[in-house]
């Protein structure tokens, strides 16, 4: 009989620890909760490993080298000047007052005047972009990826970064140490011989006893001399190729950058680089001045669980509540928060156009059911669901009536907006705008769209499938 009581105690004292510890996020407190019901004490274990809120990494903060200051101060002087109504090439965004002080009051992360953009559609364009890039280094190139995969593709990488490094260029990669496990141990060795520091981010045996295995540095930066820069969806391997023997054809976004906004992209890197070797790199050619003639408007817009602020979400959440015509969003992913969820529901049911294209084909079964759990509700307000048919949509791609786009690392999840390092930029010119509309149009011709009276005669199988999946996706 005693033992009894203590197990039970036992059993409290578990469920009282995760709801003081987790109650600021109530989604995430049923997810463990529910894992430790049906996972006594073992439950607890895994949370007590994977759950631990991401200390402040302010030894990290303190990353603003004396030359990307003044580039900050330079770009803030010139807000001012915007808030005060002089020229600027964004109007649009400027008649939006309280969008616009959102997204201009981000932290370190001002919207840079003088850019050249490229969207880069699927990775056979983005590699190639990649590779032009990097060919023509002549003094570092910065390489940062959440999967490396040691393929045709990995190998391919490798090859160029070990002879550009042979020819003299500092060469510097960081690789996820959850996204990359499987990557092989000589791959990294052959970087190391050649020159090429390199470094692996939060190590998967590491993360697991520092109780970080939840967080994940899901960037895709590369960084060529300061001057051009690449984000976006697209990692590094043969899947993204369309060569995944499951997934099939891989549709995927990616930017190619030129002038003030890769300052942005350089920071970020310097900062995870800072972070995985605690090596603080200071050299003014990592800010070098430009002659990118450029009128385009860039945001760079970084988030992870060491920020105070949400900063990608509240970009999202800004536009779908500023919107007044159209929403259209690609993500491989859909498990938005209460806000998004309100901000969706609301827009279609004042007549905005919210369409929404996610995969038909999963690489995840358990998130591809959460994603499901949640289209019912708004479907009955106007929103519109549309799974893509040719394979797999990896894209992330935002777009905001002619206001903004965003492409980048983020998707339209839970993991994204607080648990993952994150990277999107947002495009303000119209022609950026206008290539990725029509990018989704075109995606739309390859989806079906998902119909509310045929998804309402779903089995009690499947939606008991969506309810385990929407437990359980804070955790995946």
């Amino acid at each position: 009989m005693l033992w009894l009581v203590i197990a039970l105690l036992l059993f409290i004292f578990q469920i009282v620890t995760i709801v003081v510890v987790e109650f600021r996020n109530p989604t995430k407190t049923v997810a463990w909760l529910m894992i430790l019901f049906i996972l006594p004490v073992i439950g607890f274990i895994m949370y007590y490993f994977l759950a631990k809120e991401y200390s402040q990494r302010r030894h990290v903060k303190r990353k603003n080298r004396r030359v990307l200051g003044e580039m900050q101060r330079e770009m803030r002087r010139e807000l001012e000047n915007t808030k005060k109504g002089r020229d600027y090439p964004v109007p649009s965004i400027v008649k939006e007052p309280r969008l616009f002080g959102l997204l201009s009051n981000i932290p370190s992360s001002p919207i840079t005047r003088n850019n050249e953009v490229e969207v880069l559609t699927n990775a056979e364009a983005a590699y190639e972009a990649m590779f032009e890039a990097m060919e023509n280094a002549k003094h570092h190139i910065h390489f940062e990826f959440y999967i490396v995969r040691h393929d045709d593709t990995g190998k391919k990488f490798q090859e160029l970064l070990i002879r550009k490094a042979r020819e003299g260029v500092k060469v510097r990669v960081i690789y996820d140490g959850i996204g990359s496990y499987k990557l092989a141990s000589s791959y990294i060795r052959e970087f190391v011989e050649a020159g090429i520091d390199t470094y692996c981010f939060l190590p998967a045996f590491i993360a697991f006893f520092d109780k970080r295995m939840n967080y994940r540095n899901h960037r895709k930066i590369i960084v060529v001399d300061g001057t051009v820069g690449f984000v976006g969806g697209i990692n590094i391997g043969d899947e993204y190729l369309g060569k995944h023997p499951v997934l099939g054809f891989w549709r995927d976004t990616h930017l190619k950058l030129v002038g003030d906004s890769v300052y942005y992209l350089q920071s970020t890197f310097l900062s995870d680089w800072e972070f995985v070797c605690r090596q603080k790199l200071v050299d003014t050619n990592f800010f070098p001045e430009h002659a990118c003639e450029g009128q385009k408007p860039v945001q760079i817009v970084a988030s992870g669980p060491d920020a105070h602020w949400d900063s990608i979400l509240e970009s999202y959440f800004g536009g779908i509540t500023t919107a007044k015509k159209r929403i259209y969003i690609t993500t491989p992913y859909f498990i938005p928060d209460a806000s998004l969820i309100m901000g969706l529901k609301t827009a279609a049911i004042s007549g905005v156009d919210v369409k929404i294209i996610f995969p038909q084909i999963p690489d995840s079964w358990i998130v591809h059911y959460a994603s499901l759990s949640y289209i019912h509700e708004l479907m009955q307000t106007g929103v519109r669901f549309y799974q893509y048919q040719p394979g797999f949509v990896h894209a992330k791609v935002t777009i905001i009536d002619d206001l903004f786009a965003t492409v980048g690392t983020a998707n339209m999840d839970m993991r994204s907006f607080y648990s993952n390092f994150e990277l999107n930029a947002i495009l303000y010119d119209k022609e950026s705008i206008e290539r990725l509309e029509h990018d989704f149009l075109e995606d739309l011709k390859n989806s079906k769209r998902i119909i509310l009276s045929e998804f309402e005669k779903r089995s009690r199988f499947q939606r008991g499938k969506e309810v385990l999946g929407r437990l359980l996706s804070p955790l995946f």
